[in-house]
């Protein structure tokens, strides 16, 4: 088996290298990941600069650019003639619970892995200490996907609690955040005004069955993304409202 691994928090990042050194014994691992933090990236692309790409060790490469870019990349060009079985993406350093999958970049290099027709997996570490929890239930799924595919065509958003001992897993719903707090004015070093992104919005919809519920229950949590944005059921009512 060959496995693709990127992330956000970039080639250097405890995470990627606790997850590829758990893997490494069940299949070939590449690396593939921004050469710094691109946390927030979201699913963004690098347009208007070429990609500069570096492989700092064997199979590990860093690339200037984000997530996106790296998964873009290993399958359009490193890894055009020989495809890997799976993309998974992490282990990122914090939650991408709820609406945190619209801007995580963790969440973008697996999906942009699935829109090439890849299987693919997000995993984050809901905290910054027990990456072996996170990297064992990883190898797991990925144990279970060999024997037995995962039977969907969707991407996986995978949650894990920081805690030692290996956790129950359950899945789940996306949940939701309150908006996002107000954002942070300072003025620079020059006296010019400046502005840092509030904290996230607390839970809205962290109720049973959401992400939010298994992780403040100790759970693994996981959730099927689909990429299709439309909103079918309201395609009728457009129709109409638009004849009127």
């Amino acid at each position: 088996m060959k496995i693709l691994i990127s992330n956000d928090d970039g080639v250097h990042a405890k995470g990627i290298h606790v997850l590829a050194e758990a893997l490494k014994d069940i299949a070939e691992i590449i690396i593939v990941a921004p050469d710094r933090n691109r946390s927030g990236a979201s699913n963004s692309l690098t347009l208007e600069t070429p990609l500069r790409v570096n492989e700092i060790k064997p199979k590990v490469y860093s690339v200037q650019g984000t997530p996106t870019d790296c998964v873009h990349f290993a399958l359009n060009e490193l890894m055009k003639d020989d495809y890997p079985d799976l993309v998974v993406s992490g282990i990122n350093h914090g939650a991408n619970l709820g609406d945190d999958v619209l801007y995580s970049g963790t969440v973008a290099a697996a999906m942009e892995g699935h829109f090439l027709g890849v299987q693919a997996i997000a995993v984050s570490l809901v905290g910054k200490t027990n990456f072996d929890t996170a990297a064992k239930v990883v190898k797991e799924l990925v144990i279970q996907h060999q024997n037995n595919p995962i039977p969907t065509n969707r991407l996986l958003n995978v949650n894990v609690p920081d805690v030692a001992q290996q956790p129950n897993i359950e899945i789940t719903r996306l949940g939701a955040r309150h908006h996002a707090e107000d954002m942070i004015k300072q003025l620079d070093p020059r006296g010019q005004q400046i502005y840092w992104l509030g904290p996230p919005g607390k839970e809205q919809d962290a109720g049973v069955g959401t992400d939010f519920y298994a992780i403040e229950h100790s759970r693994v949590s996981i959730t099927p993304l689909q990429v299709d944005l439309t909103a079918h059921e309201s395609l009728p009512s457009m129709k109409a409202w638009l004849e009127r």
